[in-house]
This record gives structure tokens, sequence and C-alpha cells, in this order.
């Protein structure tokens, strides 16, 4: 697939360059795994210009022969012996970097947790003393997102505070799959695009993995996301394992029962027969897995209070593949495929809120947003903007189709949410449907 948007992210880490010929830069790029970091360093600089270590899970010694190979690939000098420690590496690099401009990007930073530990003191240490005076563009990733917290923000940490910029890629936005899906699809259908974020949330790995095999169609999705062998089936489980550890099977309780639609802590804990109040906190600040989300205006202290799963597929992969994973230890793919077809436009009716949200957020045209719902579950709005600046106040309500939206019902619900809320009574208000047609509006 070729390389699509990211143009933001381009600039500033060219910018970050440019800045690196004055002051040695250090900048840690997070964010899921797939979403698409390499291909974002290697494109903004050029692959022939950068020096790339990826740590993978060898020796200290074995890494260091491979980082002294790809020096001297990409130099043209020659290392003088042969080093078995990182530090030679790192401050041989820093030293040459008092007399000439270098980009060094780190893959996989996290792992040298697993090759030595030391290695980040030893890191802190030559960067301290070598910085000053050095062009260095130091950029590193990871994708185990608890360890990057760990080594950066860790005030006992040794590299706690080192960097210069953090940056945290996101998913692609709704007008960049349009983009994407109308390059490989000439006339796509609403469904498409749907399904297409139903299934990916805009990741750019596993929009690729569709792109790159003809998969461009709401059932030729569904099918592919099953068939025996599909990239997607051990996913989840791929992702997350290393993140949650020997306690996984819990935590993978927790998350099927939220993205089947248990999101309340008391509906979890009468489901698992457990306290998950501390499961809940981790995989909200810890693994960023899941968002605790309120009424709109509604003060922190509400009792009020659901939790969502803000990955996509996740939520598909709990849904479908993690709960019903039974059939396809026997082979059953093709009954798992009746299950999805059968509830797929519930289950995507669900997304289409979060679609909407999106591109809100994308486009900028709200200073809030967000659901709304009443203490006793009588009144629920799905989705309200509001303007602060302009005094404007818009409420919608998110269906497959049009038939299906009560235009009535909408002013009635907002009118109650209006009177909860006397200080927005000089805004201007509207409502709206919004259905699988106005994906596709402009």
């Amino acid at each position: 697939m070729e390389f699509f948007d990211r143009d933001k992210e381009i600039t500033f880490l060219r910018r970050v360059r440019d800045l690196s010929a004055h002051s040695a830069q250090f900048t840690v790029i997070t964010g899921r795994r797939r979403i698409g970091k390499t291909s974002l360093v290697l494109k903004t600089y050029g692959e022939p210009s950068v020096i790339y270590f990826f740590v993978a899970r060898k020796t200290e010694v074995e890494l260091c022969q491979d980082f002294a190979q790809e020096l001297e690939s990409k130099l043209g000098i020659p290392m003088m012996g042969t080093p078995d420690k990182f530090a030679m590496i790192f401050e041989y690099l820093m030293k040459l970097s008092h007399s000439r401009p270098l980009t060094l990007f780190i893959d996989e930073f996290q792992e040298f947790l697993r090759v030595n530990n030391s290695i980040y003191w030893d890191l802190q240490r030559i960067w301290d003393l070598q910085k000053d005076g050095a062009q260095m563009n130091l950029v590193v990733c990871g994708s185990v997102n608890t360890l990057m917290n760990r080594i950066f923000r860790d005030n006992k940490q040794p590299l706690f505070g080192r960097q210069t910029q953090f940056m945290k890629l996101g998913p692609f936005a709704p007008s960049v799959l349009k983009d994407i899906l109308q390059a490989y699809r000439k006339g796509f259908t609403p469904e498409d695009l749907l399904a297409l974020y139903t299934f990916t949330g805009g990741v750019a790995k596993y929009v690729q993995q569709l792109m790159d095999n003809d998969i461009t169609t709401k059932d030729a999705m569904c099918h592919y996301m099953v068939e025996p062998g599909s990239y997607f089936l051990p996913e989840g489980k791929a992702m997350l394992i290393e993140e949650f550890g020997k306690d996984y099977s819990t935590y993978f309780s927790i998350l099927s029962l939220i993205a089947r639609g248990h999101n309340m802590r008391a509906d979890i804990e009468n489901m698992l027969k457990m306290e998950v109040g501390g499961y809940l906190t981790r995989l909200e600040t810890e693994y960023e897995l899941i968002v605790k989300v309120r009424p709109l205006l509604e003060k922190t202290t509400t009792k009020s209070v659901r939790y969502h799963l803000n990955d996509n597929f996740l939520i598909f992969w709990f849904r479908f593949i993690y709960k019903y994973g039974y059939m396809l230890e026997v082979g059953a793919n093709k009954k798992l495929l009746d299950i999805i077809m059968r509830d797929y436009d519930t289950f995507s009716g669900l997304i289409l809120e979060r679609f909407f949200r999106d591109e809100m957020i994308e486009r900028g045209t709200y200073t809030r947003i967000g659901g709304w719902w009443d203490r006793k579950g009588e009144n629920e709005i799905d989705l309200i903007g509001i303007d602060e600046l302009a005094h404007t106040i818009d409420f919608y309500e998110v269906k497959r189709q049009r038939k299906e939206y009560d235009e009535q019902r909408l002013q009635a619900k907002a009118h109650t949410f209006l009177s909860l809320h006397p200080e927005l009574s000089t805004y201007k208000s509207t409502v709206c449907g919004l259905t699988l047609e106005e994906m596709l509006k402009d």
C-alpha cells in the first residue's frame, strides 16, 4: 500500500531534524502496535540517510554486531574493533555527531529491558555528557505502552525527562480512510467505508493488509477477518499478551465484557464475581485501552460512568474472535462468519457513532463533544456537539438507516437535556439524524 497522510507528523519530525543541527534532539514516539511508527520515521527522513537500529530479542553482543554492520553500511566508515556493548556504539555516534549531523532511529526501544536494562543508564550518562555541541537527531519508538511509559515517565528511571519531544501516533482519521478506499475501490459504498473503519479503526497495518489483498468491500472484509490463516485471528492476543503478562486472562475477560456492551463496573463485577476496580484503573491509565465516559457536562463525581474500549479492532476481536474462539479450534470458521454476518448491523451501528465523533474531532467543529444519558436510563442522546464560542449546540441521533431516525423523539430528549443545563438557554440548538448516507458527505 502506498504511503498516506501523516503530513503534520512529517512536518514536525523534519523540523526537529533541522533543530538538531544546532541543539541535540531526543524524540520519543509511541503508539499501539501496527500503527505505522517505523514507516513514518523512515518516510520522513529517507531510509538511506537514517541509521536504523532494530532492537531484536538477541544478546547485546549479537545486537552490537548488527548495529556495527548498519553503521558501516550507512556511514561508509569501518568500526574500530568489535564492539560488544551498546554504550560503545552510542558514545561513538554521539562524538561523531559533533562533526557531522546524524539521525539515529532506535526501533522497539523497550526491548533493551530484556537485553540489558543497564543500557538505559549508559545512554543517560553518554547523552548528558555529549549532547552539548552534538548534531544528533535521536529518535526512539516502542509499541509496549506500559514499558515506554515506565522508561520515560517514571521519575526513578534514568531517561526520565531526557526527551525533547514526545509524540503519540494515532490511527488514520476518517477522511484518510475515505482517500485510501477511493484509491483502491472507485465508487465504494458507505457500507464499505464503515466496515473498513469497524475492522481496522484506522490502524495503518490493518488497512494495508486489506488493501494489499484487494479486500475492499464489506462482505469481503467480513470473510477475510475469519478465514483460516487470517492475519487478524491471533492479532488481539499477540498484541496484548506482552502488555498484561501472567494476569492476561482476567484482563481479557473484562475487555470481552466491555466489548459486548457490559460497560458499567457493577455489571462487570456481577458477571465475573470479583472486584475489578484496580483492573479497570490500570486498563485506563497504564494500558490506555479503555476510557471512562460520563454524560456530557456531568461532574467528575457522578456515578453514571461507562467504560468503553478505545480501539475498534479490539472491540471486534473480543466481541467475536475471543468469545467464539472455541469454534476456530474445531475449524468452524464458517459458523463464526455466520454469527458475524447475523450481528453485523447491530455491531457496526454502535461503531457508526464513533465514526461521526471522530469526524467531528478531525474537523474541529466543536469545543465539546460527547453523548448523554440520564440517571434513570430513560433518555439518551448519541452525540452532542457544543461550540462555546459560537454559542451553538447540536444534537445528533445516529442510525444506520434514515427511516430509523425519529426527529420528534430527539427534540424531546434535547429539551430534557437543556432543562438540566440552564446555562445553555441562550445557545442556538439544532437536532439532526446521522446515517450511513452522511458518511460520504464532505
